[in-house]
């Protein structure tokens, strides 16, 4: 699915700002048809943003289940006889789309896009109106899961549920004949890159390809819908350095061009060999974060001016890379990492997926894979989510590892069975990156079966906060056995989670657990394990800024494990980072 742009064949209107909203806390609306006139006690909401924090009212913070949103919208008079399409890049966790009388869309999955055709249904020149109902209920079948009991919403996961329409909502218009798809391909060897595509039509017409460099030099060309584009003293994009080609992609008809799409090209490679992973066949070590999209008042909801101070505390600290944690980040996050040299391990909305764990911090009692609970309904809304997530982000040269699942449970034949097909299909849909999965304490090296499915050993390890509280040096020499028990196995291994909670301003001259100085402490003794064994190639410290979760007695006002405040004030263990990972860099 291509994202709107404007271009010379092709129109976008963003339809972001203030949507009349109303809760369904009954989940009368659909039945009495809501959708077909202004909605009933109405107030105004923004969007993009989660609804949850925008009023000073619990119950909304808390409502579980339908969210009604509408807007009106004109059709611009200069669409006529153009496709025209609506297209929402998140609804959280799934959603179903009207415009005026007429169901149009529904989707299952609160992180990845989803559109429809409405020319048939608007008019240029013409009002309609639009509205979705918006459905934040987890289950048993949902990517995350979670159960719903007398009207309470249980989920399994460390971070707050926020829902709502997270992301933008845009109106845009192509020709009837169009192009639909894109896929690129970059290679590199020595100082030739090339540029495999494959570009996806609707309709008549013949196809090219034209390769431009960042100065806007044309430096290479192809006719075809398939075909390989080879430049010669290529300028490859690395970490640090995100140099991008454009390619444009052009339908035409003899010599008008019906159709036109632009795509930002990174001409890199990646490679797992052995214990190494390689980027454009040079060593890549992984420093930065896992990171939320979690800000004050707009919860999970994308905002521009916190992506750009965001990159630029990354670069203050010199982080190199971050992962997704725990699902696609926004589109606009992916194009800035692309420009900006940064590397990004791309994580599926799967977490939670382990009630070994939840009985251990919820005491709660299921079973994680069987009939009644995770099971092949489950899987399937599974797969659909990593086919969602390799569309979206596949031609993103940032993008340079695939995390199907956080912390699932991975030490059963139960386990084995849901997941080595869904390794098979990621591998299956996109061969040219390394495919991984985030391992947690519950199933240490001997016990876990999931890595071995993997291409990159992916550990979550927590050593001196919830193993070892409050005594690092019963850490240091737990997690350097295990460490270098996994480092036998011969993978990469990238440790994808370590931290404590700190709360700012909490401070201690010998390092107690949840003082500034415990974090930095805590850190420390990390990389000093780190450095002792070739096979670590990653650190990514849970995590980058505190972030809300669901109440516990265990939460003071949310996660409190990032390096900088929710308002991205730093730590002191910012300080420690930024001196390790400056020289490093």
């Amino acid at each position: 699915m291509l994202r709107p742009q404007d271009g010379p064949t092709r129109e976008r209107k963003k339809l972001d700002g203030l949507w009349r909203f109303a809760l369904d806390p009954g989940g009368t609306g659909r039945g009495d048809g809501w959708w077909r006139e202004p909605l009933p006690d109405a107030r105004e909401v923004a969007v993009p943003a989660s609804y949850n924090d925008l009023f000073a009212d619990a119950a909304v913070r808390d409502h579980v289940g339908d969210a009604w949103y509408q807007t009106d919208v004109v059709v611009p008079r200069g669409w006529a006889g153009q496709r025209v399409v609506l297209r929402f890049d998140a609804a959280t966790h799934r959603a179903v789309v009207w415009v005026d009388d007429v169901e149009v869309a529904a989707h299952e999955g609160g992180y990845t896009p989803f559109e429809a055709d409405v020319t048939t249904h608007v008019r240029p020149g013409r009002q309609v109106r639009i509205t979705v109902v918006v459905d934040n209920r987890l289950t048993w079948q949902s990517i995350p899961p979670g159960v719903v009991t007398d009207g309470r919403q249980t989920y399994f996961h460390d971070f707050f549920n926020y829902a709502g329409l997270h992301r933008s909502v845009w109106l845009y218009s192509t020709p009837l004949a169009h192009i639909d798809d894109l896929t690129v391909v970059p290679g590199l060897e020595g100082t030739t890159g090339t540029v495999g595509y494959r570009i996806g039509t609707s309709g008549g017409g013949e196809v090219r390809a034209v390769l431009l460099d960042a100065g806007g030099t044309e430096v290479a060309r192809s006719d075809g819908a398939e075909g390989v584009l080879t430049v010669e003293e290529v300028h490859p994009w690395r970490p640090g350095e995100g140099y991008l080609y454009d390619l444009r992609a052009e339908l035409t008809d003899g010599n008008e061009v019906i159709d036109s799409y632009r795509l930002p090209v990174g001409i890199r490679t990646v490679e797992v060999r052995g214990a190494q992973f390689l980027i454009n066949g040079e060593p890549f070590r992984f420093t930065g974060f896992g990171k939320h999209e979690d800000i004050p008042v707009r919860g999970k909801g994308h905002d521009d001016a916190w992506l750009v101070h965001d990159g630029a505390l990354m670069e203050w600290i010199g982080a190199n890379s971050f992962r997704t944690a725990h699902y696609p980040h926004a589109e606009e996050v992916l194009d800035y990492a692309d420009r900006h040299g940064i590397v990004v391990i791309d994580e599926a909305a799967a977490v939670g997926q382990n009630m070994k764990l939840a009985a251990v911090v919820m005491g709660t009692q299921y079973e994680t894979f069987s009939p009644e609970t995770i099971d092949e309904r489950s899987r399937e809304a599974h797969a659909q989510a990593v086919r969602e997530l390799i569309a979206r982000d596949k031609n993103h040269p940032s993008v340079v590892l695939w995390s199907i699942a956080n912390e699932p449970e991975s030490d059963s034949d139960a386990a084995v069975d849901y997941f080595e097909p869904l390794f098979a299909l990621t591998r299956g849909l996109d061969p040219t990156r390394p495919v991984a999965s985030a391992n947690m304490m519950f199933a240490p090296h001997g016990r876990d079966r999931l890595q071995a499915l993997g291409d990159v050993v992916m550990l979550n390890r927590y050593y001196g906060w919830y193993a070892f509280p409050g005594d690092l040096d019963g850490a240091e020499r737990a997690l350097q056995a295990e460490l270098e028990a996994w480092a036998g196995e011969g993978k990469p291994i990238v440790v994808s989670e370590f931290g404590a909670d700190a709360m700012p301003g909490v401070r201690s001259v010998t390092p107690q657990p949840w003082s500034e100085e415990y974090q930095a402490e805590f850190l420390a003794m990390y990389h000093r394990v780190f450095d002792r064994i070739d096979a670590v190639v990653g650190e990514h410290v849970w995590s980058f800024a505190d972030f809300a979760t669901s109440a516990a007695i265990g939460r003071v006002d949310g996660n409190r494990k990032g390096v900088f405040t929710r308002d991205r004030r730093p730590k002191a263990a910012a300080f420690l980072l930024r001196s390790r990972w400056r020289k490093l860099g």
